[in-house]
This record gives C-alpha cells, sequence and structure tokens, in this order.
C-alpha cells in the first residue's frame, strides 16, 4: 500500500517531470503573495497601510496626548503590512520539520512526497498557475484559493526539465 497514489501518477503519463527540494520561507512568501495578488488582496491591504500610517501622522500633530493611539495605529500598519510575512513563518514551521520534498509532475497530476507523506493532487485540484522568476505557483479551485502548491524552479535539474514542465502546466492549466 506503501505509494499507492504515486504508482498511478506515474503509470498514466508519458512526459513526467521531476523536482527535489527543501521549502523556506521565501518559497512561501511567494506562494502567498501570488495568492493575495490573483484574489485581489494586495492593494487592500496597501491601502490599510497607508489609511493607518496617515492617521498615525494625523494623531502625532496632536502631541504628547495622543502618543499611545499614534504608537498603536502605526503598530498596526505594520502588522497589515506584514501579515504575508507572518503566514510565511508559520507554515514554514508546520512544513520545514519535514525534510526534502519530491515532486513528481505527469499528465495525471501532481505527487508531492516527503518523508511522511505523499499527497496526490488531480488537476481538476487548480484553477491555474502563475510563475514568477523563482517559482510555479499552482492555485485552487475553491473561492478562498486554500489550496496553493508553490514550485521552486531551483528543484528541476535544468532549462530542459523547466521546458517540460511549463509543457505540462499549459496542457492542463491557464495562466492566471
Amino acid at each position: 500500500m506503501d505509494h499507492q497514489g504515486r504508482d498511478m501518477i506515474e503509470d498514466s503519463g508519458t512526459d513526467v517531470v521531476e523536482l527535489a527540494y527543501r521549502p523556506t520561507r521565501t518559497d512561501i512568501l511567494q506562494g502567498i503573495q501570488v495568492r493575495a495578488h490573483v484574489r485581489g488582496l494586495a492593494p487592500v491591504r496597501w491601502m490599510f497601510v497607508v489609511l493607518l500610517a496617515g492617521f498615525a501622522a494625523f494623531t502625532a500633530l496632536a502631541g504628547a496626548d495622543a502618543a499611545v493611539l499614534t504608537g498603536l495605529l502605526l503598530l498596526t500598519a505594520a502588522l497589515v503590512w506584514g501579515t504575508p510575512r507572518i503566514q510565511a513563518g508559520q507554515v514554514f514551521r508546520a512544513v520545514s520539520w519535514q525534510g526534502e520534498y519530491r515532486v513528481t509532475v505527469t499528465d495525471a497530476g501532481i505527487t508531492v512526497e516527503n518523508e511522511y507523506t505523499t499527497v496526490v493532487q488531480r488537476w481538476t485540484l487548480f484553477r491555474g498557475y502563475r510563475e514568477t522568476p523563482e517559482h510555479v505557483v499552482l492555485l485552487s479551485r475553491d473561492p478562498g484559493l486554500l489550496v496553493v502548491e508553490v514550485e521552486p524552479k531551483r528543484g528541476l535539474g535544468g532549462e530542459e526539465d523547466l521546458r517540460r514542465l511549463r509543457v505540462l502546466l499549459d496542457r492542463h492549466l491557464a495562466r492566471v
């Protein structure tokens, strides 16, 4: 029964691309940032940061009586700005101890395996993907984009693997 889902994925596709990497905080942050951009949350977050900083500047003009309020507004602005980094830190702590990730991408889907788990994801789970200079980020179909799969390009064997990965992704998913 070991690797049952992985066997199904490996046997079904003609083109196979494999990645091997250890997740980093930057990988996770990239996925969170792509997710925020696709959902339209990045501009909203920045709007709140600017508004809070503006209110802090306005209250600072009131003098020493408003020092506590000014400090709280600046702290809130910093927390809103830093939310993706805080989230990335939490997710990184949850996955970093699992060691190296081995990913197999075929026409049947994506298998992610480490020492403790094997996860088989069919293409129908994803709505599309976005490529960044360092990563390929796959986004789920659900309205909240709860599943984000981040594949660092450093895990590929080279440019030929990246080209074949793009071909597989374009065959099954839209670029978003």
